[in-house]
């Protein structure tokens, strides 16, 4: 028995485990079972290529996990709430196989180095998310209102004033009723300023962000 392949697959077990277990705990539809699979089946892939492969084609088989893996990581992205959810958690996935590709054919050192920048962009950076949205943020206003000839000028000083940058995207007349849509970038504070002056507004009959 070769017990360098079974050591290489418990490895990809360990980092695998390592980052589906922060997958799991933020209730992301690729978990702790998911990342494990994922990176002992890329790791199991490498060793067979390079066992069953010629010197010529040995990388074919190890090649084609990368498209592969493009399949199971368009699987969890959706649209939802107006925006496309599940990019980071597809990218994940990415990752995940090239670290069990890298330990399949024997980069521990490399694939360990991975996995921990992988956990660091995870865990970590998400905080300095938080700080960026503080300063500029994009969200994407429904407003539905009485119409008038003035609505729209009416609604982009409301933008002014709370020092927002807009870009009205679509809009909609039924009857008496105007539905816009706009794009909205500016400071969380700006945004909850906004939402105040709007919630008080008579014009307004509902908005959706």
């Amino acid at each position: 028995m070769d017990y360098e392949i079974l050591l290489r697959l418990l490895v990809a077990m360990l980092w695998g485990g390592i980052v589906g277990a922060e997958r799991e705990y933020r209730s992301k539809s690729a978990g702790f079972r998911t990342m494990i699979m994922i990176s002992m089946g890329a790791c199991f892939f490498t060793i067979m290529s390079n066992l069953i492969g010629d010197e010529s084609g040995s990388d074919r088989i190890a090649s084609n996990i990368v498209t592969g893996i493009g399949f199971l990581g368009a699987g969890v992205i959706f649209v939802g709430d107006k925006r496309i959810n599940g990019i980071t958690t597809a990218a994940t996935i990415w990752v995940v196989a090239a670290v069990g590709m890298g330990i399949g054919a024997g980069f521990y050192t490399y694939s360990a180095a991975a996995c921990v920048l992988v956990i660091f962009i995870l865990s970590v950076l998400p905080y300095f998310e938080k700080v960026i949205d503080k300063i500029n943020k994009s969200v994407t206003y429904s407003i539905n209102c009485n119409y008038s000839n003035s609505i729209i000028s009416d609604i982009e000083n409301l933008f002014h004033q709370n020092k927002l940058k807009y870009k009205l995207s679509n809009h909609i007349k039924k009857g008496n009723e105007l539905t816009t849509t706009w794009v909205v970038h500016g400071s969380a504070k700006s945004h909850e300023n906004f939402v105040h002056t709007i919630s008080n507004n008579e014009v307004v009959k509902s908005f959706e962000f």
